[in-house]
């Protein structure tokens, strides 16, 4: 908005040239020192912006974390529940067994883990460690035997596989 000599005649009051002068810098000053202040406003509802979605992310590391850490416990009793079963053989409370094996399998699923199917599958280091080797018919570096199950926890491994991989059969002849 400008302020012209003729304003202050308008509305009755007179203003000298001196005081126009720094009137109009005040105005200056002062529309300078709004858009400042409203630079700084946008600047730190953006900076709020981002410290929020951060904390939310890190929220949710520290969740993901801490399932990770409480799966990684329960694997011990699942890996339990997968020896003892084959061993109950007939027993009356075989299937009481497996029913609770069943439930403790579908929550770990429910929670994202899911075991690494390797048998049959080429060697991935990613995926597996390998505790020995076998003479073999198949392609070197096949999964022959899944010794200790290995897990994912959505798309992280958390155990790797342990499993006896296929060499050639000619490398033991030597």
């Amino acid at each position: 908005m400008m302020i012209s000599e003729d304003d202050g005649q308008k509305n009755g009051t007179e203003f000298s040239g001196g005081e126009l002068v720094r009137l109009r810098k005040d105005l200056e000053e002062c529309t300078r020192l709004a858009e400042d202040r409203l630079s700084r406003l946008k600047y730190l509802q953006s900076d709020f912006d981002n410290f929020r979605k951060w904390a939310e992310k890190e929220k949710a590391g520290i969740v993901t974390h801490a399932n990770e850490n409480l799966l990684q416990d329960l694997l011990v009793i699942l890996d339990d529940f997968e020896l003892a079963l084959p061993s109950l053989g007939t027993e009356k409370n075989r299937e009481g067994m497996q029913m609770v094996f069943r439930k403790l399998t579908k929550i770990l699923r429910d929670y994202g883990l899911e075991p690494i199917e390797c048998v049959g599958k080429k060697f991935d280091p990613n995926l597996h460690e390998v505790l020995c080797s076998e003479p073999s018919g198949k392609e070197p570096g096949t999964v022959l035997e899944d010794l200790m199950k290995g897990y994912r926890l959505r798309k992280k491994v958390i155990r790797p596989s342990k499993v006896k991989i296929a060499e050639h059969a000619q490398a033991i002849e030597k």
